[in-house]
């Protein structure tokens, strides 16, 4: 089994942190299906060193989504260092440092990828957060701010020498957010360069495509984010095409019956007030390709209650 700074993992396949998504019900079906890592949602340096309720609230986890990286973002040391020490009271298996983030409002403040952009500063971060911390440090980053300063090879090295456990890269800039096609060239140049392991980020979206990165890459794992949406599966059925099978095929009913059980556990988390208002994004990404899915979309946009939701969803499932 694969494993970063002595920390064992489950598998090479493992999933990506995405704000407002990788919560602890989505992260423990992750698990289950084969995810080898798994990701808290980023969470601010400056808001755990100042108390936040809601920072603290992110950082929580069960035994069951170990192992398990707690992603901080940050662009100030000692802020960043602070948080660190902050973190070990959590007891995660890694530490990851957000030098990816395209969002307006985090890269205004300098942090996520604005980090890109000021390379020694980048070091800096590094240095203090591995510094401070008690268990292994990564860092995420993008392949650079934008097309005309590419420069992931030349802040991995840097995160190296900052003495970071792994660096996984997407093979995006700053500027491409989502779009475009991700630049698996860039990390192939990263883990060329590198001799720490490297993980492999950005349009994997089918089993096939991971067994494609690690051809085309040569990286050590392989992170899956908006693949993963609505299909935990994908980790399992990943593993199965790296050992030369065909993936299992997943029936519509088996998806019904995931959606359901996801929607039980984040109103466990959240409550069914919370949980009606997130479940339509779920049955949007869990229904996707399926028959009359834009239908059972329509009913459940004008439900007003999640016990509502689950019939319609019981009666879909029934026909």
């Amino acid at each position: 089994m694969p494993s970063i700074g002595g920390i064992p993992l489950r598998g090479p396949v493992v999933l990506a942190p995405m704000a407002g998504i990788t919560n602890s019900p989505f992260r423990r079906l992750a698990v289950e299906w084969g995810a080898g890592l798994v990701y808290t949602e980023m969470v601010s340096a400056k808001g755990l060193v100042h108390g936040s309720a809601r920072t603290e609230e992110l950082l929580s986890f069960s035994e069951a989504e170990r192992p398990i990286a707690c992603q901080l973002f940050g662009s100030d040391p000692k802020s960043m260092a602070k948080a660190a020490t902050i973190i070990a009271d959590y007891s995660p298996d890694l530490i990851d440092i957000n030098m990816g983030c395209p969002t307006p409002k985090i890269v205004r403040n300098g942090d996520g990828a604005a980090l890109l952009r000021t390379p020694s500063l980048a070091f800096e971060v590094i240095q203090a957060v591995v510094e401070a911390a008690t268990v292994p440090v990564t860092v995420k980053i993008r392949s650079g701010w934008d097309e005309d300063s590419i420069n992931a090879v030349e802040t991995a090295l840097l995160a190296q020498r900052a003495g970071a456990a792994a660096i996984a890269v997407h093979g995006r800039t700053r500027d491409q957010f989502y779009s475009g096609d991700a630049d698996w060239e860039v990390i192939r140049q990263v883990k060329d360069a590198l001799t720490i392991p490297v993980i492999g980020n950005g349009d994997v979206k089918s089993p096939s495509d991971a067994r494609d990165m690690f051809q085309a890459t040569g990286c050590d794992l392989v992170m899956i984010g908006r693949g993963s949406l609505g299909n935990p599966w994908i980790f399992s059925q990943a593993v199965e095409v790296l050992n030369g099978k065909e993936p299992f095929a997943v029936t519509p009913a088996q998806r019904v019956d995931m959606l359901l059980r996801h929607l039980d556990m984040l109103q466990v988390l959240k409550g069914p007030r919370l949980t009606l208002g997130e479940s339509r994004r779920y049955v949007g990404w869990y229904l996707k390709g399926l028959p009359k899915a834009g239908l059972i979309r329509q009913k459940v946009a004008r439900a007003e209650t999640l016990s509502e939701v689950k019939n319609i969803l019981q009666d879909y499932l029934s026909d």
